[in-house]
């Protein structure tokens, strides 16, 4: 095959003769994924395992027998003409005839995509992922190198009704790339079949490759888990990692407000709130101060309420006796509310936080400093630990930190902030000094404030 200006674009490949040994033994690993019947399928495999000449040659056999175009996209056009190679090769073993092109994927695109044409009509088609070329094409697909590709939530939204026609065939394959991609989220999709092939088991199944040579090559301890053991790691951006957040976990900690401990005489208890209303939570995380450990002794969540409802839940925890004080987001829509706390329960009691980068990094800090001390306690929660995982610091182009957080679901990253208001409530608040007395409703038991 050559391009337009002549250049050769795959290599002479000498096709097999009848007196040829076999052109290669596929591994058991490799010939389970290709005599799948599974409709659409997951595969999480090492470097150097063979995920794009065994899923190329599955497509291939697959497209013949179902007599389906297939379609492939691969993270760039490099890697698709890397894939491509590999169909032509395995037609040429199994001495299919095919002929092939290479076009522009629209009028006056730059990008290139490379189309054979097999027995019957069938296409395959090898495109470089982006939203716009995954439109406009029905077939059965193969995702190459998934975690990869740029936009992958976008590309999935304008791929998936190529597969609704004719039961469309779906193929991922991928090495990871950390938690922050499509890739990882859809392996507990429970319409996919699910393959794990790490080296390791590569090598028991028949692989030629020295484990001992490529780690010690690799000398990254994260790349070497990643890469070749199949662990999906995201400990280099994420701002607390996995292991720093499991050891915060405690049984004494709770989602459920404890609102007899609120109601306590003598006890600490600081809230932290960060305001949502349609796109975003809001959260009210309440820490129980104990010496110099914070318990966790409720969260709760509000989504899509009302400014005055919300208004209405944060009062009746405001109220309570054991509230010495609260930080509440005060950027943008929560504006209005914060100043309305304020008025109500004074500015010794309520501090609005208008979140920017400086107060951002000051009160994330914060938290971060406490987990570190081993004094936080927080539910076994799993929304409560993806939340706080999600969060990313990275640097600005003028070098300052920039804290971003991946959206999960509702939420982003609110539990996290909103436990981080509720430490800074607490800083520079020492002990209550003094008893109080009372025969009437406590808006905060702090020392001094009625």
């Amino acid at each position: 095959m050559t391009t337009r200006d002549g250049a050769d674009i795959y290599p002479d490949i000498a096709p097999a003769t009848p007196q040829s040994e076999p052109w290669i033994t596929l591994l058991p690993y490799q010939r389970s994924a290709i005599e799948s019947r599974s409709r659409f399928t997951w595969n999480c495999w090492s470097r150097q395992t063979g995920k794009s000449f065994t899923f190329s040659l599955r497509r291939l056999i697959r497209g013949l027998a179902r007599r389906r175009h297939q379609i492939i996209l691969s993270a760039g056009e490099r890697q698709s003409r890397e894939v491509m190679r590999k169909v032509r090769m395995h037609c040429q073993a199994m001495r299919i005839h095919s002929t092939w092109s290479d076009r522009p994927v629209m009028e006056g695109a730059a990008l290139q995509s490379l189309e054979a044409t097999l027995p019957g009509g069938v296409r395959i088609l090898a495109l470089p992922a982006n939203p716009m070329t995954a439109r406009g094409f029905t077939g059965d697909v193969f995702l190459d190198e998934f975690a990869m590709h740029r936009d992958d939530a976008e590309i999935w939204a304008a791929l998936f009704p190529t597969l609704l026609r004719g039961e469309g065939e779906l193929d991922i394959a991928s090495t990871p790339r950390g938690r922050r991609n499509l890739f990882y989220r859809m392996r507990d999709n429970p319409q996919f079949a699910v393959s794990v092939v790490t080296l390791r088991d590569a090598i028991e199944q028949g692989l030629e490759a020295n484990e001992r040579e490529l780690r010690e090559g690799i000398d990254d301890e994260f790349a070497w888990r990643q890469e070749f053991c199949c662990e999906f790691l995201d400990e280099a951006c994420a701002f607390l990692s996995l292991d720093m957040i499991h050891r915060c976990e405690s049984d004494a900690a709770t989602t459920s407000i404890d609102w007899t401990l609120l109601r306590l005489h003598g006890a600490e208890v600081f809230v932290g709130i960060d305001i949502g209303r349609f796109r975003d939570l809001t959260a009210i995380w309440l820490w129980r101060r104990d010496d110099d450990a914070y318990t966790t002794i409720g969260v709760m969540t509000l989504e899509n309420t009302s400014f005055d409802d919300q208004e209405r839940a944060i009062v009746e925890i405001l109220s309570q006796r054991a509230v010495r004080r609260c930080c509440i987001d005060a950027t943008g829509v929560s504006l209005h509310l914060s100043e309305r706390l304020v008025e109500r329960f004074g500015e010794h009691s309520v501090t609005p936080i208008v979140f920017t980068s400086a107060t951002k990094s000051r009160i994330a800090s914060t938290l971060r400093i406490h987990a570190e001390r081993g004094v936080l306690r927080i539910p076994r929660d799993r929304q409560i630990v993806e939340d706080w995982h999600s969060v990313t610091r990275t640097a600005s182009v003028t070098g300052h930190p920039r804290f971003e957080a991946d959206r999960q679901g509702n939420s982003h990253a609110d539990r996290f902030w909103a436990a981080a208001l509720g430490l800074t409530a607490a800083e520079g608040c020492g002990p209550v000094g003094a008893d109080f007395l009372t025969d009437g409703q406590l808006r905060f038991g702090g020392a001094g404030i009625w």
